[in-house]
């Protein structure tokens, strides 16, 4: 038996008690797995990226920067509206963690936050 049992995924009630390989909440009723994937660091796939409207991006998607970017070192930065091609999910490098080339600028990190789904 677990020491600390998890809170309900659907309704976050902490009453939830084990059942075999099930966990289930008196509050609700919803049951799920002992074993259940999570989408956090620790999951070996790796964490789910979102784009700033809740889209989940993959390798090889289109995305438009939805704000301008200064960039460091660059006398101009990244205009809203710039499509960014191909690009590729990377593990976070100080809050970047995507990995593509900007048309103008060359190969850049970017952050899942500033970009949407095109």
């Amino acid at each position: 038996m677990v020491a600390v049992l998890p809170h309900c995924p659907a309704c976050a009630g902490e009453h939830a008690y084990e059942m075999s390989t099930l966990y289930v909440c008196p509050l609700c009723g919803f049951e799920w797995a002992a074993s259940a994937p999570s989408n956090d660091a620790t999951d070996p796939a790796g964490p789910v990226v979102k784009d700033a409207v809740g889209n989940v991006l993959t390798d090889g998607d289109t995305v438009v920067v939805t704000t301008s970017i200064k960039v460091k070192g660059s006398p101009r930065g990244i205009k809203a509206g710039t499509k960014v091609r191909n690009i590729r999910l990377i593990d976070p490098v100080n809050g970047h963690d995507i990995d593509c080339k900007v048309d103008g600028f060359g190969a850049m990190l970017l952050k899942s936050s500033l970009v949407k789904r095109a």
